[in-house]
């Protein structure tokens, strides 16, 4: 599911929807961090829970790098602020590097929840 999201955003992206493929980035990032708390049974109601778990007991543990915490918050305001506030702009620059975060975001979360599933 994050993938087919960041393929959409990579998509509307290019077609200079930039509100609507920042949106996308987030939920790719969303869906691939909810894979990793599903590996501990664990999934929110709220994006506000789900994002709160995993600095918890991954960022701060420092499973994942500081930056990733940045990267997932940065994420959620951006896509509120496009999906709540009309007159939001977002600009090209800001449509890339929300993508840019999520691609390495996942790439990153790929190949931990892979390394989790060699070592159990």
């Amino acid at each position: 599911m994050a993938q087919e999201k960041l393929i959409s955003a990579k998509i509307l992206m290019d077609a200079g929807q930039n509100k609507d493929s920042v949106g996308r980035s987030y939920y790719a990032v969303f869906s691939a961090v909810r894979a990793v708390l599903a590996r501990d049974g664990v999934d929110f109601s709220k994006h506000a829970g789900v994002i709160a778990y995993f600095q918890k007991n991954y960022i701060k543990t420092g499973i994942f790098d500081k930056k990733y915490s940045k990267y997932l918050q940065g994420a959620f305001q951006i896509r509120n602020n496009c999906d709540y506030n009309d007159f939001y702009i977002v600009s090209k620059t800001d449509t890339q590097e929300q993508y840019d975060h999520a691609v390495e975001m996942l790439e990153v979360i790929r190949e931990y929840l892979k390394q989790s599933e060699r070592e159990s």
